[in-house]
């Protein structure tokens, strides 16, 4: 009997042993075991009893925190806190500075001897395929995809700080810029270089420093300054404050205070960001922070990453890891759901700036002052849904959680859709009744609902597809990001004579039936399917 007991005593000492927490949070890939008592079904009571859980002890983490002080899981709630913050304000600061042209456009072409038209439609020596104003913005998504194979590589820090120096110096450029040609070439490389910390950048970060069941809570405040960024209300931002200026005054102060808001994340990011990337499978002497000035400048600038970089992913599959995820059914079918969705958002945008700035009877007539003072209404909306959107992650994944007996599934965080599409129809319908009749307070409540809609299932499908590949974040967020432009670019340059036309009744009810449409087809389909999806890749992708 001894001799017994004595066997299964080393028999659990090698499944612990053998059970490694980094690889199974990798390859479970939308299923997590979140229940300590579960996990002793799943898992065994030797290998539950070594789990980290929670301070209250109800929730096992994912990623299991490695016993490592310098594990960014390990920080405090206050050094977590202040990283969440500055990725948050230098997410805002892409389509901020992009934003900046819409309130800027008649300053620009007085400046430059030229008309609106041809500011707004400049193409023909840098971009074939858009507007000044939106080609900022497909420089910002393509972009996106290449500084996140850096940062892979190199690591999330001085990957974000130079690309925000230099993002900050050519917005300096557009300040002072002499002529038409300087201006737009300032213009595109502002774009390319700031678009770092936005999604792709932010949630690569969110990740590393929050266990899983905390994430969509973070990517909730997060996406409170990313969303002002992918729903543009960092482009509202821009013409809500600086649309008061430039109506006194130079359009060149707009860019100054622009320029100076880039500086002061600069700044913090010097001063207080740290490297957040974290690889559970190397020797945690190799990731040891070390004191003193010259180790947190070589950090910085990205000379430790340099030295890393041999430890990483390699090259080949660093550049295949965005082919490698977006064609699979999990992620193409809402990620085209997503981009025809946030692309008629994006239509918003332009087609309301026209209707409040036209005069009776195909517009409102607004004055420059009550334009700038209309897009408070998407800043609210994106308060209005980040305090909602947070309170219904939880209920959602808490709910799915004793409803599944312990166990979380990724396609849980889509049930969020349900409650999205009807304010999506609500807020469409809404809005083109109040351009169809020129009826103001119309306008300002459908913006707002339909603005509330596409945060709540911008979040929806991050968190989803996030949880579906743990180790590619940043190439979801990528993809997604490029999806959504590639949707919804074109949109502005029909739904305004679309709507003129035909009224914004049938326009913006046609737009809201075919986003419903693409709802059926995915959300229930990946619901319904989605475990077979994952489980039939059964790689490490």
């Amino acid at each position: 009997m001894p001799q017994l007991e004595k066997h299964s005593d080393n028999f659990d000492v090698e499944v612990v042993e053998n059970f490694d927490p980094a690889s199974y949070y990798e390859h479970a890939a939308g299923r997590l075991v979140i229940d300590p008592q579960q996990a002793k079904v799943e898992f065994g009571e030797a290998v539950a009893s070594t789990l980290k859980l929670s301070p209250d002890g109800s929730t096992i983490l994912w990623p299991q925190p490695a016993d490592d002080p310098n594990d960014p899981q390990n920080w405090s709630d206050r050094r977590k806190a202040l990283h969440l913050l500055i990725i948050t304000l230098a997410a805002i600061v892409p389509d901020f500075d992009s934003g900046i042209g819409i309130a800027s456009i008649f300053g620009l072409a007085q400046t430059y001897h030229t008309t609106t038209g041809v500011i707004n439609n400049l193409t023909s020596k840098y971009a074939a395929l858009h507007s000044y104003i939106n080609e900022g913005k497909l420089n910002i998504r393509w972009g996106g995809i290449f500084w996140i194979m850096l940062t892979r590589r190199y690591g999330r820090l001085p990957v974000l700080f130079w690309t925000q120096v230099f993002a900050l110096a050519f917005l300096v450029g557009n300040t002072f810029s002499p002529n038409l040609a300087t201006f737009t070439a300032m213009r595109c490389l502002t774009a390319f270089f700031g678009c770092a910390p936005d999604p792709r950048h932010g949630l690569y970060i969110v990740t590393d420093i929050f266990p899983f069941h905390l994430q969509a809570r973070k990517l909730n405040i997060w996406t409170f300054g990313y969303i002002m960024h992918v729903i543009d209300v960092s482009p509202f931002l821009s013409p809500f404050a600086f649309g008061f200026l430039v109506a006194r005054t130079s359009w060149r102060w707009a860019y100054g205070i622009g320029s100076l808001y880039g500086a002061v994340v600069v700044v913090l990011i010097g001063l207080f960001m740290e490297e957040t990337l974290y690889d559970r499978h190397l020797d945690p002497n190799l990731q040891k922070i070390l004191p003193g000035m010259r180790y947190r400048l070589e950090t910085l600038i990205g000379i430790t990453g340099y030295k890393m970089a041999k430890y990483r992913s390699r090259w080949s599959e660093i550049v295949w890891a965005c082919l490698n995820v977006v064609w699979r059914p999990q992620f193409i079918l809402v990620a085209f759901f997503e981009a025809i969705a946030f692309g008629f958002a994006i239509g918003i945008n332009v087609t309301n700036v026209v209707f409040m700035g036209s005069p009776p009877p195909v517009g409102f007539g607004f004055s420059p002052f009550a334009v700038a003072g209309a897009y408070a209404t998407p800043i609210l909306a994106v308060i209005l849904g980040e305090l909602g959107g947070r309170f219904m992650n939880d209920r959602i994944m808490n709910f799915t959680v004793r409803k599944n007996k312990g166990i979380f599934v990724a396609e849980s965080r889509l049930w969020a859709c349900y409650a999205a599409m009807p304010l999506f129809i609500c807020g469409f319908l809404t809005l083109g009744a109040g351009i169809q009749h020129l009826n103001k307070a119309a306008l300002i409540l459908g913006w707002g609902i339909a603005e509330v809609a596409v945060m709540v299932n911008t979040v929806a499908v991050y968190a989803y597809c996030s949880d579906c590949f743990p180790r590619h974040q940043g190439e979801v967020s990528a993809l997604l990001n490029l999806s959504r432009t590639l949707g919804g670019f074109s949109v502005a340059y029909f739904q305004v004579p679309w709507a003129t036309k035909s009224g914004g009744i049938q326009t913006y009810g046609v737009e809201a039936a075919i986003v419903i449409g693409l709802f059926l087809l995915a959300v229930p389909t990946m619901q319904l399917r989605g475990r077979y999806f994952r489980v039939c890749d059964n790689i490490m992708i």
